[in-house]
């Protein structure tokens, strides 16, 4: 049995860290979906291609990055999260969205298309 996803995505993306949060997220022009994730959550390795694929195909609309919530304890702590994965959707320096658990592609565009009218699936 052979399975394909339909594309070849080999992009990775990129970590922010309590350090870097400010500066990446919150000071960034696009909107930043942040996925906080730990090594240890299957689902959110379930989650890493789609978010990829986001990535990849928004990549002039919007910025997807990774925060380790192990190793950045200060911004998981600052914005509440509890459940992994939960991606927090920043628009200006504000979080706007708040999704929590996987979903495949289709199912997260529509989950922030009240936020981004633009990524609605078709």
């Amino acid at each position: 049995m052979t399975t394909t996803t339909g594309h070849a995505s080999t992009t990775s993306i990129p970590s922010v860290t309590d350090d870097t949060f400010a500066t990446e997220v919150l000071a960034s022009e696009l909107p930043v979906l942040v996925d906080f994730t730990a090594a240890w959550c299957a689902p959110c390795r379930m989650i890493t291609p789609v978010l990829a694929e986001l990535a990849r195909q928004e990549a002039s609309r919007i910025k997807v990055v990774q925060l380790d919530v192990d190793a950045n304890p200060r911004t998981r702590a600052a914005y509440g999260v509890l459940s992994m994965p939960t991606l927090l959707l920043f628009r200006a320096g504000t979080p706007v969205r708040s999704l929590i658990g996987a979903r495949p592609l289709r199912r997260l565009r529509q989950d922030l298309a009240a936020e981004l009218p633009w990524i609605a699936p078709e």
